[in-house]
């Protein structure tokens, strides 16, 4: 994280060659994975921009945090790509292997969220998921776009 993101949850970009690599941090992995949707929702548009008018379900399961993690990122832009919408709230519960989420959104428009880059997929370039020395979660990964 960088030297701003003190606050208890939170999210970042970070630079990636041609790519992009999104961060997310709370007080548990749930927040971090909330906050690292609302990093890739950043990479498009203003997440403050987005309407909560639809919820979709999303679930995933993996074997491990940053598999779990990556598939979560994947997840979501599937479902950018095939509903043609862009999401701002995610209410997310991780049980040991898990992830059940609502993510909350609405329909591009252009005029308002002028999106400024397409995410095509997360990878496991630079995937992690952890607790710091302060407690918070943390949780990054590299997505093409």
């Amino acid at each position: 994280m960088s030297e701003a993101a003190t606050s208890a949850q939170g999210y970042e970009l970070f630079p990636h060659g041609a790519d992009i690599g999104i961060r997310g941090w709370g007080r548990s992995m749930a927040e971090a994975f909330a906050q690292g949707a609302r990093a890739l929702t950043s990479i498009v548009t203003e997440p403050f921009l987005v309407n909560e008018t639809h919820a979709v379900q999303i679930a995933c399961a993996a074997p491990d945090g940053i598999t779990l993690f990556v598939d979560w990122i994947n997840a979501i832009i599937l479902e950018m790509d095939v509903r043609k919408m862009l999401f701002g709230r995610f209410d997310i519960v991780i049980s040991a292997d898990s992830l059940e989420a609502t993510i909350w959104g609405e329909p591009v428009d252009r005029t308002r969220h002028q999106p400024a880059a397409e995410p095509k997929g997360a990878t496991f370039t630079l995937a992690k998921v952890f607790q710091d020395k302060a407690g918070l979660w943390i949780a990054q990964c590299v997505v093409d776009v």
